[in-house]
């Protein structure tokens, strides 16, 4: 099974931290890590929709636009 998401060339969580405006860690720890713990996954493979500036531990980030 591959550890990258299958969600993450497209999540914008990926053109977030290459914009800089979030740290890698959340790439390293989810999308490229254990993305099975990802809320933003869950949602996604569940059909739910959900905010872009929603983080991979469900916590909405305002200041990501």
């Amino acid at each position: 099974m591959s550890r990258i998401c299958k969600w993450y060339a497209v999540c914008p969580i990926k053109r977030f931290c290459e914009e800089g405006k979030l740290e890698w860690r959340w790439v390293r720890e989810y999308c490229k890590g254990n993305y099975m713990n990802c809320v933003r996954y869950k949602m996604e493979e569940e059909g739910i929709p959900h905010p872009d500036n929603m983080l991979p531990d469900g916590r909405i980030r305002e200041s990501l636009k």
